[in-house]
């Protein structure tokens, strides 16, 4: 993945799914690259970083 694109819209569903629980031992390192914010929603973009 090079890419990661969230798109949070703040309404209240009950228990729901946690996005980030099961993504294993290995920790992902984002870099943030873009954020639309609107009233309705807020919009994030993330660099996936690399590691060498």
């Amino acid at each position: 993945m090079d890419e990661m694109q969230i798109h949070l819209v703040p309404v209240l569903l009950g228990a729901g799914i946690r996005l980030f629980d099961h993504t294993g031992a290995e920790r992902i390192k984002l870099e943030r690259t873009g954020v639309i914010e609107s009233p309705s929603a807020t919009h994030l973009r993330f660099r996936v970083v690399k590691e060498d």
